[in-house]
């Protein structure tokens, strides 16, 4: 498909193009702006570079190998986010096996639910049965100690590590026709809108953050920032309507609320963090901290990304 969708082709040759261009401007920065004062800001950002290059030719190499390599790639990364959550979030040796379902049974059907495009059970297999389970596993143990809380905790995880991100291969399971691209298509917009918005909040904010907007939460989240970031990758998501279903002007409106669901979904991301007393989720991902650190924003823009395109184009 790769290879003879033309669309698809100039995207990627744009998005490596980016990538190739940024690599040099870090380059130079580097060179040129030897001093300790900027040396950590410098070699992050080139972290945050080299580290762009590994997951964009991960997810070139899943789209070459198709929908199970597609599949497969978001699996891993559910993993690797669920890890993370559930060690951020202590539990008791009572929960371990509910989280044992979790990981290595719910996690792979909810996935494979999408590979037998069982769009039915899929939609409401973990807000519904895995979260009665889990409840029901733990309480079994006997063990009623912050019972609520030990729940929410592992409920919350797989909402969003599992349930929220397996939205973004999801969008395979749309009907569009015998044209398979445009299922691809779509994934590449929701994931290049959402995450050059963060990346642009970051840059703004560097360059003009002067007022945080939740300073408690976090800092570097600055009006400055918020408003350059949401408003240039709108923007940007109007100038990649061509490889939508999507007008020019519905491509910014959507641009424009996946932009802001995805700064929602980082601000919550960062109240765990606080709460716990912690900089990231992680440290898998050099220059970005963890799994969740990088696909936070994605959270909570991809299901509703899929179902306004369900309802309204597929």
């Amino acid at each position: 498909m790769i290879f003879t969708d033309h669309d698809l082709q100039l995207l990627l040759a744009c998005i490596f193009g980016l990538l190739i261009f940024a690599s040099i401007v870090g380059q130079i920065i580097a060179k040129v702006c030897r001093n300790d004062r900027n040396q950590k800001t410098i070699d992050n950002l080139n972290q945050r570079i080299n580290a762009w290059w590994v997951m964009s030719v991960l997810l070139l190499i899943a789209i070459l190998i198709g929908t199970i390599g597609t599949l497969i790639l978001f699996v891993f990364i559910s993993f690797f986010a669920l890890r993370e959550c559930i060690t951020l979030t202590p539990t008791q040796l009572a929960d371990h096996q509910a989280l044992f379902w979790c990981f290595f049974i719910f996690l792979p059907i909810q996935y494979l639910l999408i590979g037998f495009n069982w769009y039915g059970l899929f939609a409401i297999f973990i807000p519904v049965f895995v979260f009665l389970f889990i409840a029901t596993r733990i309480a079994i143990n006997g063990n009623s100690i912050d019972f609520l809380g030990r729940v929410a905790k592992i409920q919350w995880s797989m909402m969003i590590a599992v349930y929220c991100i397996s939205y973004i291969p999801a969008l395979l399971l749309l009907n569009c026709g015998n044209d398979h691209s445009q299922n691809i298509k779509l994934i590449m917009f929701l994931v290049i809108v959402v995450q050059l918005s963060d990346v642009l909040q970051y840059v703004f904010g560097k360059l003009f953050g002067r007022h945080a907007i939740v300073p408690k939460l976090s800092p570097n989240k600055t009006v400055e920032g918020f408003i350059g970031g949401i408003l240039s990758a709108t923007l940007i998501g109007s100038l990649l309507w061509w490889i939508t279903p999507f007008t020019f002007w519905q491509a910014g409106l959507i641009s424009a609320l996946l932009t802001l669901l995805g700064f929602c979904g980082g601000l919550c991301m960062s109240a765990i963090k606080r709460d716990r007393g912690v900089k990231d989720f992680g440290a898998i991902i050099d220059g970005h901290g963890g799994m969740m650190d990088r696909i936070d924003s994605l959270c909570f823009a991809a299901p509703v990304f899929f179902h306004i395109v369900r309802y309204f184009w597929y």
